[in-house]
């Protein structure tokens, strides 16, 4: 599974650059971005294909310094809270392996990451800042009609996620 980190990520990580993955299909891949939620530091986690987006607030420092590990957590959680089978998220987990941290997946994907990110802070009213996962905003935001890189005209997030996973 490749993560694309965005410029501010890399910089708060305080990586120096990170390498263009392999090329993946957009199944595999999720860019990162780290955004100010509520007064709390905060991971955006979004989808490349389907623009379903996790929401982890008040990120610390230890879960920042173990990054591959806590996004696929938080990735793990969020498949599960969209309704998706235990067995096809392990299934999905497992197939996409080991988490690589990559550039960011074009500027498509990256202009998709920010209108989500537009819409997790239409949303914000719904964070529970006590509270690292986030369903409720993730539930709102990944319910508004949008575009996505991964199909043609406007759905929800959530309704994209259905359709990549249908195809797999």
């Amino acid at each position: 599974m490749q993560f694309g980190l965005t410029f501010p990520l890399q910089r708060k990580l305080k990586l120096k650059s990170v390498p263009y993955g392999a090329p993946l299909e957009r199944l595999h891949c999720w860019d990162l971005h780290c955004i100010p939620l509520r007064g709390q530091d905060s991971l955006l986690l979004v989808h490349c294909a389907s623009r379903y987006t996790i929401v982890a607030c008040g990120v610390s420092g230890l879960e920042w310094a173990r990054l591959p590990d806590f996004a696929l957590e938080q990735i793990r959680s969020g498949l599960l809270d969209a309704g998706l089978p235990e067995k096809t998220v392990e299934d999905y987990l497992r197939a996409a392996g080991a988490p690589e941290l990559t550039r960011t997946h074009g500027r498509r994907e990256v202009a998709f990451l920010n209108r989500a990110w537009d819409d997790v802070l239409a949303m914000d009213f719904t964070v529970n800042i006590s509270t690292v996962r986030q369903p409720l905003l993730e539930q709102a935001a990944n319910g508004i009609p949008c575009r996505c890189a991964g199909f043609e005209g406007r759905e929800t997030a959530k309704q994209f996620l259905y359709q990549t996973f249908q195809q797999i």
